[in-house]
């Protein structure tokens, strides 16, 4: 019987802590499998949110975020830039943005 409300215990603590952490912002990054454009010709990538304003030229590529830092290619525009930003969000609110239940700032990642 002193067994099971240790057990118990130890139970709700658990759970209490994960709840606790599901709520707790913490920063937030693009993955690196998300898909960007590759601009050969400037040496550069674009989201694919900012393609249409990017005037870009016929030399392109798509490829992941990780293969565009991993050439050293810089973001094409501040379009770019800001598609790809971190945010500071909780597990909470991250589900509500998968859910289309909250908006989502960027729509690349």
């Amino acid at each position: 019987m002193q067994q099971k409300k240790i057990w118990m215990s130890v139970l709700f603590l658990v759970a209490l802590l994960l709840l606790l952490l599901f709520f707790i912002p913490r920063e937030n990054v693009p993955a690196p499998e998300t898909r960007v454009i590759l601009e050969h010709s400037f040496r550069t990538y674009i989201a694919p949110s900012c393609f249409e304003e990017a005037d870009a030229t016929n030399f392109l590529e798509e490829e992941t975020l990780e293969k565009a830092l991993e050439l050293n290619y810089p973001p094409h525009s501040s379009c770019t830039e800001k598609a790809f930003e971190g945010n500071r969000d909780s597990g909470f609110i991250r589900l509500l943005k998968e859910l289309d239940i909250v908006e989502k700032k960027s729509k690349d990642w």
